[in-house]
């Protein structure tokens, strides 16, 4: 019998600036190897999605990894996923830091735009308009409908029970099965929700990976 297939996304997307910078998140990407790790040992067969920026290099053994860069980079590895292995996929775990803003465009103190391989770094001042990056996390019921989706919330304002709000809110905007939510809003440790039951602690990372694992491997209902 076939192992069943698992999705992990972790680390840090990027925003390019130009050629040789970019606007990035902090997220070390250790949750989701440790995740992996999880999954491996408890017979799943991994693909991890890491974003390159990630300070955490250690690959589980057995994971099939790829790196990625932007969001548009992991969208498009996980869409030629889902073409030939869409269907097998039990699992997608969520927990990269992808990019809320991309791009849209830089201009000098002059107003003029600015670009090329690498932005003079003479300039007196830069000005950086932004605009919202596609997101990812609604796309993945389509890409892998037979799957137990996984979304991450990561709160730093308000309170714990804030932070369980904004995790319920997202697991319906982002058609999610369950939503881990941690961050100082949230407090030490991580909380897993699954629809209005009361969340589900995890202390530590490994503790959280110990218990995904564990709840991944029920039969789940599959969506249409």
């Amino acid at each position: 019998m076939s192992r069943p297939a698992a999705i992990v996304t972790t680390g840090p997307a990027c925003a390019p600036i130009d050629e040789v910078r970019c606007i990035t998140n902090f997220a070390t990407g250790e949750t989701g190897a440790t995740i992996a790790a999880g999954l491996i040992a408890s017979g799943w067969d991994v693909f991890l999605f890491r974003g390159r920026g990630a300070s955490h290099r250690e690959t589980p053994p057995g994971a099939h990894l790829q790196e990625f860069g932007t969001n548009h980079d992991l969208a498009r590895w996980l869409e030629e996923l889902s073409a030939t292995r869409g269907k097998d996929v039990a699992a997608v775990f969520h927990s990269a830091a992808l990019s809320d803003y991309a791009v849209a465009s830089v201009r000098g103190p002059d107003g003029a735009s600015v670009g090329g391989g690498k932005i003079s770094g003479d300039l007196a001042q830069l000005h950086l308009m932004l605009e919202p990056a596609a997101k990812i996390l609604p796309r993945l019921r389509g890409w892998f409908p037979r799957a137990w989706v996984v979304g991450w919330k990561y709160e730093l304002e308000g309170t714990r029970e804030d932070a369980i709000v904004a995790a319920r809110e997202q697991l319906v905007s982002g058609r999610t099965d369950a939503s881990v939510v941690n961050g100082s809003a949230y407090g030490p440790g991580f909380g897993v929700l699954e629809g209005e039951n009361s969340p589900r602690h995890c202390d530590t990372k490994r503790e959280l990976a110990d218990f995904l694992a564990s709840r991944a491997t029920r039969p789940a209902k599959a969506h249409e």
